[in-house]
């Protein structure tokens, strides 16, 4: 497999190690267009790879292009690539909020992909959700989605709006779970726990949690309901977080997550 990258950043890192830890290609068959110099030199040295610091440098070469930059970086990478890429190559883009159109108009090519991982990916327990237009070729399709497991799992969509709501659950959720752990650390500390305490109790409680749905086949409310005796701690605890809209709150972080995402689409 040949690919190129268009950003070097985080997620960039974490697809090149996972292409190469899974010899789905070799140092030689990447490249990576990135304009900060410590950063192409951290990339050449740890992976061996082939850096760039111009876009240009990718369109002679074979294979699929990742477009992975930030929002607001997204229109200088369309000025210098549209009408010039080879209709056969696969352009797979991790940008949030920027549709399949977009791209496709932006760039003046149909063979389009769009992927949304989150930040577990780096350290291969990423949940990846991703699409491709008609135009991407099945050996195209199979190729993202080898890279994509190489980050942890996948789930391939049809409905592009699907990622838009991915966006807004999976790739912004570890920032809502990261609140919650911290929150649940504090809580500990006030109680009187030494930090290092809170911390071990709330990550094995939270991990084992998650492990305990994945493997059982009931709800999750049937597994709450298996905690909270009448009376009891649990179901004085839930009530509290009931009146204090803690339900409600995630559902609507939720909802403004997707409402921004379907913003950046459109602006």
């Amino acid at each position: 497999m040949k690919i190129s990258f268009v950003g070097g950043g985080v997620m960039c890192e974490a697809l090149v190690a996972g292409i190469l830890k899974s010899s789905l290609a070799q140092p030689e068959d990447i490249i990576v267009s990135e304009p900060v110099p410590d950063r192409r030199a951290h990339l050449e040295s740890q992976y061996r790879i082939v850096t760039a610091s111009s876009n240009a440098d990718l369109l002679d070469k074979e294979g699929m292009i990742v477009i992975a930059v930030k929002p607001q970086v997204l229109p200088y990478v369309l000025s210098d690539f549209k009408g010039l890429i080879q209709p056969e190559r696969t352009i797979a883009s991790i940008v949030a909020g920027t549709n399949a159109d977009t791209l496709k108009n932006g760039l003046s090519h149909q063979s389009i992909a769009r992927i949304m991982p989150n930040t577990p990916a780096q350290i291969g327990s990423g949940m990846t959700v991703w699409t491709a237009t008609e135009s991407v070729s099945k050996a195209d399709r199979e190729n993202i989605s080898s890279v994509i497991k190489t980050l942890g799992k996948e789930y391939y969509v049809t409905d592009e709006k699907l990622i838009d709501m991915s966006t807004a659950l999976s790739a912004s959720g570890p920032a809502y779970v990261f609140l919650f752990l911290e929150a649940l650390i504090d809580a500990g500390v006030y109680l009187g726990m030494s930090r290092d305490m809170a911390r071990e109790l709330t990550l094995e409680t939270v991990l084992g949690s998650t492990k305990l749905v994945q493997e059982s086949s009931s709800h999750p409310a049937v597994l709450k309901d298996m905690v909270t005796s009448p009376g009891g701690t649990t179901i004085e605890a839930l009530v509290s977080m009931e009146n204090d809209g803690f339900r409600a709150s995630v559902i609507n972080a939720v909802r403004s997550a997707f409402e921004r995402s379907m913003e950046l689409g459109n602006s």
